[in-house]
């Protein structure tokens, strides 16, 4: 029978939930968008990000999730004062 990875992947990802790989996508996202140059598409990525953090049941944020709660109100607060403040 061949090898397959697929047992050392999952008792990788077991560790993980939704929250964590939302927190990934959104700092992946970040560090994708900065080198356009614009505060306003940062603004609007944080944004919806912080309305995913909103919407997204608790059961899937793992044991904690009023930390994932927290950050994405902040991110809803505090995104649309940068894309405001931004020039372009």
């Amino acid at each position: 029978m061949a090898f397959t990875p697929l047992p050392l992947i999952d008792d990788f990802l077991v560790n993980y939930h939704v929250g964590h790989a939302l927190l990934v996508l959104f700092a992946l996202s970040i560090v994708g968008v900065i080198p356009l140059g614009s505060r306003k598409i940062v603004s609007i990525n944080a944004v919806m990000f912080g309305l995913l953090f909103l919407v997204i049941p608790g059961s899937m944020l793992g044991d904690d999730p009023f930390t994932y709660r927290f950050l994405g109100l902040a991110l809803v607060i505090v995104a649309p004062l940068l894309y405001v403040t931004a020039r372009r």
